[in-house]
């Protein structure tokens, strides 16, 4: 019902209420505003207080309405696509049979953005972590399953075989590497220069695999319209020794910087409220 609710709402006034609880997140409650403003001044030294701002206020933007494209994820239709979003170079995905490995952060209504992917182009299994409340977790888990993308719990005991079953059917296979993980699950790395933690889940299945990754993601143009942009397969050749604990490291840190690339040129689309630089224990 809410989805049909949002679904049948005009776009801008789902633009206008984005707005109205970003500026009562970071402007009225204030809530994580010193971990946006810092964690901009991290990756990007020297900033201006005007521009990160800015970028702290369309981020912020930017996820309130990640919630309000979730909704609209059940009445994907091929139609939908055509007339709202638009893609750049993701037809190279086709041509890799046997699935490929995608590599993505969080950015523009990532659901939507997989969900139209999904529909049009290559089918996807998103790598996802679930919500420790079980009421959030169904309400959130059930209208993303309404679309044509799949989904793998990112700590689920049978998660690598659910990976290599999606690869073998032909899937996308989607790592959103852009948060803190610590033990077990991470190694340490750096991000913008800094040391943290990151998963290197998709380091070991790139080398087990051997198939492409290629960095994916979403941002909304200033049409309105939401962009979806596939670049090149990382080139890993050089990068990969005997020394497998070594590999995780140093792959992981180039998917890092890949994924630097990508902020650099949409800053203020990317989730800056997440603490990123986590001390690694």
């Amino acid at each position: 019902m809410l989805s049909y609710l949002f679904w049948i709402i005009p776009r801008q006034v789902n633009v206008a209420l984005s707005w109205i609880l970003a500026f009562l997140w970071v402007d009225v409650l204030r809530i994580r505003r010193n971990v946006v403003l810092s964690n901009i001044e991290k990756a990007f030294p020297g900033t201006s207080e005007v521009t990160k701002l800015k970028w702290m206020r369309f981020s912020l933007f930017v996820l309130v309405k990640n919630l309000f494209d979730l909704f609209q994820v059940p009445f994907v239709t091929e139609k939908w696509v055509k007339k709202n979003v638009v893609f750049h170079g993701i037809e190279d995905a086709s041509q890799y049979e046997g699935g490929v490995l995608f590599l993505t952060l969080h950015m523009a209504s990532a659901d939507l953005a997989c969900a139209s992917i999904s529909h049009s182009m290559k089918p996807l299994s998103l790598i996802s972590k679930h919500f420790s409340n079980p009421i959030m977790d169904e309400f959130w888990f059930s209208i993303r399953r309404r679309s044509k993308t799949q989904f793998i719990d990112a700590h689920g005991k049978s998660n690598a075989f659910e990976i290599l079953k999606a690869l073998k059917a032909n899937r996308g296979v989607v790592f959103v590497l852009d948060q803190f993980m610590g033990k077990p699950y991470g190694v340490e790395t750096e991000f913008f220069g800094i040391k943290t933690g990151t998963a290197y889940g998709l380091a070991l299945f790139a080398q087990k695999t051997n198939r492409p990754v290629m960095p994916l993601y979403s941002y909304w143009g200033k049409d309105g319209k939401l962009n979806i942009r596939l670049k090149p397969a990382v080139d890993l050749s050089g990068l990969i020794t005997d020394d497998n604990e070594r590999n995780k490291v140093v792959i992981t840190n180039q998917f890092n910087r890949e994924i630097e690339n990508i902020i650099k040129d949409h800053p203020e689309h990317w989730m800056w409220v997440h603490k990123r630089w986590k001390v690694f224990e």
